[in-house]
């Protein structure tokens, strides 16, 4: 059984996530969205709030779970027993960080592959921060998120 991880913080899920984890689902039997609890970014939602719309946005995907997790990757990749982790590159710029943190994550588990999916033209530009500027300042981001973010998103910026 092939068990992926797609790890991120998810603030929030948009749709060029949502296409990364469609495309790893049809690679592996069971793959995880590991929604990052600690990181060095300030998020706009909650662990608890981006682990609930990533549920939403990836229910119809029956191969695929939700979870949030607080350690290294490496560390969360071996307990639970993943053989890879998948992760989207939209431009240049993501694949310097991400081959910097494949590297280092090689040298923690030579074990852990790690599979880069790249984002299609549609999604090359959308990025979460992207995504929250747009809404933070009432514009429509209904074509680049779940109707569950666009929500959230609206409650939010609603009661700032």
């Amino acid at each position: 059984m092939t068990l992926a991880i797609t790890p991120g913080t998810f603030d929030p899920i948009t749709f060029g996530h949502i296409d990364i984890i469609m495309r790893a689902a049809t690679l592996m039997d069971e793959v995880i969205v590991a929604v990052a609890e600690s990181t060095p970014k300030h998020t706009l939602f909650t662990i608890e709030e981006r682990t609930q719309l990533a549920r939403e946005a990836t229910q119809h995907l029956a191969n695929v779970t939700v979870e949030s997790f607080d350690t290294l990757l490496v560390d969360y990749a071996q307990k639970r027993h993943a053989n890879a982790v998948i992760k989207g590159l939209r431009a240049i710029t993501d694949f310097e960080y991400e081959f910097q943190m494949n590297a280092m994550n090689q040298q923690l588990d030579v074990s852990l592959e790690t599979v880069f999916i790249m984002s299609p033209p549609e999604f090359m530009y959308l990025s979460s921060s992207v995504v929250r500027e747009l809404a933070s300042l009432g514009g429509d981001v209904s074509k680049f998120v779940p109707a569950c973010v666009d929500a959230a998103l609206r409650e939010k910026f609603a009661s700032r």
